[in-house]
């Protein structure tokens, strides 16, 4: 196994409805809001980690490939593909290719390690558009928005427990970057990074999705310098999304 080349993947994501990640800040502040979201300690802008974007398409996949049963919620690993049925393996081992699958200790396959090989991509952090950036502040705009939320109570009709939550307002554009290692043993995994990028188009990212949050859309992506958004209009699944 030869590495041959390691190309970019580059584009523009954009917020469709508010998207909330939160930091895991445990602090309450006085006027601050109850869910604050993850922001760069220096800049205090906002961000999607690279972490959340990985695990997010991965656990897509997953579940589209219909391992998550096998696995028992468990992320896909080397001792989980001989459970596999065979049409479902070669499927398996790519994504163990783009994602990795550290070795279980004990009674792992040490050749089926050697035949994945190390982990293809790297997600990395996104940050805000420095022209979105821009644009807020020559009109006074905040980068992030508090969304109210409460409980009604079924029988009395009164709104209980109000809550706030931070979230990074539609419109918002983060920079996408994703790298890539291809070796001369590598075939087709492409295919199943288009799949990621459009599952993730479909279902959203962060807290809150069921509630509207996290609508997302490659506004841009390249390869290379080479436009391949259209690859994800190319994406069928094999159950309908």
């Amino acid at each position: 196994m030869k590495l041959i080349a390691i190309q970019k993947l580059t584009g523009v994501i954009e917020l469709v409805s508010g998207l909330h990640i939160g930091s895991g800040n445990t602090e309450m502040h006085i006027g601050g809001t109850d869910n604050p979201v993850i922001k760069h300690p220096l800049t205090q802008h906002p961000y999607i980690p690279g972490s959340s974007l990985k695990g997010k398409i991965r656990s897509l996949l997953e579940w589209e490939l219909g391992v998550v049963g096998i696995t028992d919620g468990q992320p896909l690993g080397f001792k989980h593909i001989g459970k596999l049925a065979p049409d479902q393996q070669e499927a398996a081992k790519s994504l163990l290719r783009l994602f990795g699958g550290a070795p279980e200790s004990g009674n792992h396959n040490s050749d089926l390690v050697r035949e994945i090989g190390p982990t293809r991509l790297a997600f990395w952090d996104c940050a805000l558009d420095p022209a979105w950036v821009d644009e807020m502040n020559r009109r006074n705009l905040l980068l992030t928005e508090n969304k109210s939320e409460n409980m009604i109570d079924r029988i009395r009709g009164v709104a209980e427990h109000p809550r706030n939550t931070e979230r990074v307002p539609a419109g918002a554009r983060f920079e996408f970057n994703l790298t890539v290692r291809v070796h001369d043993t590598d075939t087709g995994l492409f295919d199943t990074v288009w799949k990621g990028l459009r599952l993730l188009e479909l279902t959203g990212l962060g807290g809150s999705g069921s509630r509207g949050y996290g609508k997302l859309k490659f506004s841009q992506l390249e390869l290379e310098g080479e436009n391949v958004l259209p690859e994800l209009d190319k994406v069928s699944f094999s159950v309908a999304a």
